[in-house]
């Protein structure tokens, strides 16, 4: 089966969903944050300590589940900064929290990619209004 951009891309947004369900926000994010981290997979895994649960380990795209205590977040990296645009672009549209850096993704509830921005830097995007109903977009805030 040959893996395309758009089902990684719904792959993803499907892990989103399921791990993202309804943040209760976990601060606002402007703590002190960390130069953004680079590297593969499993560098910027052991930097969250996170033992990844590798999903997919494509030439466009790696991805694994982290689990860290109770908190579960998917990890993505991507061969360029254009395929992480256009897979970003199809995810948000499923609604979740996105923690962005040079070419990786972690995706999951607001209170867990907010604790990570502050190990791995970063920058907070925000998936579709109509997708998070609780989301910062009708509390009129925004993640930077």
């Amino acid at each position: 089966m040959r893996v395309t951009r758009p089902m990684l891309a719904l792959t993803g947004a499907v892990a989103a969903l399921a791990l993202a369900g309804c943040g209760t926000g976990g601060g606002d994010g402007k703590d002190d944050v960390p130069p953004t981290a680079t590297g593969s997979l499993e560098h910027l895994a052991a930097e969250a300590e996170c033992d990844p649960n590798m999903q997919t380990d494509a030439d466009t795209i790696r991805q694994a589940l982290c689990e860290k205590g109770d908190e579960k977040y998917v990890l993505a990296t991507f061969a360029t900064d254009r395929g992480q645009r256009e897979w970003l672009d199809t995810a948000k549209d499923y609604g979740g929290y996105y923690l962005v850096g040079r070419k990786w993704v972690a995706v999951g509830e607001e209170r867990t990619v907010t604790a990570l921005r502050g190990t791995l830097g970063g920058t907070m995007e925000e998936g579709s209004e109509h997708m998070n109903p609780g989301g910062s977009h009708n509390r009129g805030g925004h993640h930077g």
